[in-house]
């Protein structure tokens, strides 16, 4: 089985459609009524009608993402804010959105994939041009991307690549491996070659900022400010005219520019000015300081639905978001054990008055981890709103109107973090109450322990309930296709009967689980480890371990087994052999005792902290044992999911884990985020970004009409 358990720290980046301040309504609403009528003096900016008439422009102002939100640097290798305009405005990478929002070849011409989807052959036009005319070439991609994976950029976002899919990219990032034992090869000129970890379809992560190519030369002359105007080489339609960190950055057309034949690649605005976005951009918008403005805040959002003139400017689209009640996965005995109860509860939750009434109307009801669109979206068959069949079902599980049921817990984001955190949780919490005498207690959490209940396993003190949960997507991935549903299963032991929660419990909260402590030794005892009749107790664990789950192993699936067993990859069998050397040849009682816990910790079970666990052999040998049929299923497609290669195979699993998510009551979508956002009359091609980060996105399509 897959170690679950383990995450890369700040693999996620999290963000809320309305989680800054907003101004005192009073005050917006007087100082929107003020511009609105100073917007409109006379025939020159209204029409018959009183509408504000087109005005072709040659030059833009676009905010960048949410509020707040600033670009201090355009290195693609970080996450922040510039991967808004890097991916695709000011660099263009072997795949890119088109104006539709879908994937499309950019740099590339074509591509090959090996047939167990490995090995990844990328063919490249031969017309692109840098910004000084020189082309852009297999060379320039390496490059990149091997500076971002290079040792000595530590703290570059290596998992915001295509690289964190590379084979020993992530080793080489830490030092262990050379430069030519990373899978990426410049096979010519216009020709590259990427092998893979594991199967993975890794088109979405050409489209990624941190997949750009770099123009080595620029970037050598002058490491920390090769992306300033005066250094700056580009590839992508427009390049960096002015620059003030934080502050207002300008782009102008490269002229260099070549796009790739037969699609759109570049509007016909000259000058694109980005800013950071504003605390008022409806204001802003009014008084024409900004071309589009993200709408942000319920009261803007009101303002601007009760003037007819704003409202034929407001644009909206649905994000890549579903907030959902998630099973918070304590390890205390309660209720929610019974699936009649968590259907129950699922379907007591009426969604309507919570996206009109507490949202405003800034989003979409929906009862699927999708929403219309959304390839998945018909595939799934959610629990039906119906409180006649909730009354009945609890009932059914011994808890006739909610007698007998203890507080249960809901846990939100604090109100500085999410303004709607707390109303919504809220919303069911009136709703529970009233429909089947269910009560619940409030807990907001700041966001780091937010994040460790949403998307982690198994924590401290976390009480029997619900956390109101939902993420975006950092990328177009098939991996993403579940909208987090499948964060329920991503976790050892967050699943299945309180015993089996329990035990798992165990690799998430001690330092070490206490089971393997007792079988294997204590690698906190200095002595530990130091002695052959300590290693002889690993060593005899550790085959056992591997014996039994290379036999598990064949009696999988065999779709399943290629995803667990992987040509050319390190067995348990061969890591074991290399501690087991490790060991043998050190020499004094320290290094015996460190080559011993390095091995330990490869058997047996440990504490990430921060709601991780890293499961050993024994974990794994122990969940294959216990876990429950439909859990394993769940586990298996989900380490599928992320090897398909067929658009159609990854929309098959993904529906088969948000239906056991949904039928098992384990998430309870309730709404979909929408972006709406106002822009200039005339103004065309602005597209919302669905995706991390959220505001305005790939501004090289806008075009004045």
């Amino acid at each position: 089985m897959p170690r679950l358990g383990h995450r890369r720290p700040c693999r996620r980046k999290v963000r809320s459609k309305m989680k800054r301040r907003r101004p005192p309504l009073l005050i917006a609403i007087a100082s929107l009524s003020l511009l609105l009528a100073a917007c409109h003096p006379g025939k020159s900016d209204s029409g018959a009608n009183g509408q504000i008439k087109s005005s072709p422009q040659s030059e833009i102002t676009i905010g960048v993402g949410q509020t707040g939100n600033a670009i201090s640097t355009l290195d693609p290798s970080q996450w922040g804010a510039q991967i808004l305009i890097d991916q695709g405005t000011v660099m263009e990478g072997l795949y890119g959105y088109g104006t539709d929002g879908k994937l499309v070849p950019k740099i590339a011409t074509h591509y090959k994939t090996s047939k167990d989807g490995r090995v990844w052959t990328f063919y490249l036009r031969k017309d692109a041009k840098w910004s000084n005319g020189k082309p852009v070439t297999a060379n320039d991609f390496y490059y990149s991307w091997m500076r971002t994976a290079s040792p000595k950029n530590a703290n570059d976002a290596l998992w915001a690549s295509v690289m964190t899919y590379v084979n020993n990219a992530w080793t080489y990032h830490a030092g262990g491996v050379g430069e030519k034992e990373v899978g990426v090869k410049v096979v010519n000129d216009y020709e590259i070659r990427l092998t893979l970890t594991s199967p993975h379809n890794i088109l979405g992560a050409m489209a990624i900022s941190g997949s750009m190519p770099l123009y080595g030369p620029s970037v050598d002359a002058s490491p920390d400010k090769w992306f300033m105007p005066e250094n700056f080489v580009g590839n992508g339609p427009y390049v960096v005219k002015s620059f003030v960190p934080n502050g207002k950055i300008t782009l102008e057309k490269n002229l260099k520019y070549v796009g790739a034949p037969g699609q759109t690649n570049v509007g016909n605005i000259k000058t694109i000015n980005v800013i950071p976005t504003p605390n008022v951009p409806v204001p802003d918008f009014l008084a024409k300081k900004l071309s589009a403005a993200v709408i942000q805040q319920p009261a803007d959002y009101k303002y601007v639905m009760t003037h007819p003139d704003l409202k034929a400017l407001l644009h909206s689209q649905a994000d890549n978001i579903v907030t959902y009640l998630e099973w918070d996965k304590s390890v205390e005995a309660s209720p929610l054990d019974d699936i009649k109860v968590r259907q129950a509860v699922g379907m007591a939750i009426n969604r309507k008055p919570i996206v009109e009434n507490v949202l405003n109307g800034l989003g979409g009801v929906t009862s699927t981890f999708g929403f219309p669109g959304w390839p998945t979206n018909d595939m799934q068959h959610p629990l039906p709103e119906d409180l006649n069949k909730a009354k009945s079902l609890l009932a059914e599980a011994g808890y006739p109107g909610g007698k007998g049921i203890p507080t249960l817990y809901l846990y939100c984001r604090t109100a500085a973090d999410d303004p709607t955190g707390i109303p919504v949780a809220e919303a069911i919490q009136q709703e529970l109450k009233e429909g089947l005498g269910i009560q619940t207690k409030i807990v907001p959490q700041p966001s780091t322990i937010y994040g460790n209940i949403t998307w982690g396993g198994i924590n401290p003190d976390v009480h029997p309930g619900y956390v109101i949960g939902g993420g975006t997507p950092n990328w177009n991935d098939f991996t993403s296709l579940p909208i987090q549903a499948n964060q329920q299963i991503l976790f050892h032991g967050t699943q299945g009967t309180i015993e089996y929660r329990k035990h798992a419990a165990n690799y998430y909260l001690p330092k070490y689980d206490p089971n393997d402590v007792a079988q294997l030794g204590n690698p906190d005892d200095k002595k530990a480890g130091t002695t052959q009749a300590d290693w002889d107790r690993l060593d005899k664990a550790a085959k056992g371990y591997i014996a039994y789950l290379d036999e598990w192993t064949k009696q999988q699936p065999e779709d399943y087994q290629k995803v667990l067993v992987i040509p050319g990859a390190a067995t348990n069998a061969d890591q074991w052999d290399n501690y087991t050397k490790a060991w043998k040849d050190a020499k004094k009682p320290a290094d015996k005792h460190d080559a011993w816990v390095a091995a330990w910790k490869f058997v047996g079970n440990w504490s990430a902290g921060n709601g991780g666990a890293n499961v050993g052999l024994s974990g794994q040998a122990w969940d294959n044992k216990h876990m429950s049929q439909d859990w394993h299923d769940a586990v298996m497609w989900n380490a599928e999911l992320n090897a398909a290669i067929d658009q159609n195979k990854a929309n098959e699993l993904t529906a088969n884990i948000d239906n056991y998510v949904l039928n098992n009551g384990y998430g309870v979508p309730l709404y979909y985020a929408k972006t709406f956002y106002l822009s200039q009359p005339g103004l065309t091609g602005i597209q919302a970004n669905p995706w991390s980060w959220g505001g305005l996105f790939q501004l090289q399509y806008a075009t004045w009409k």
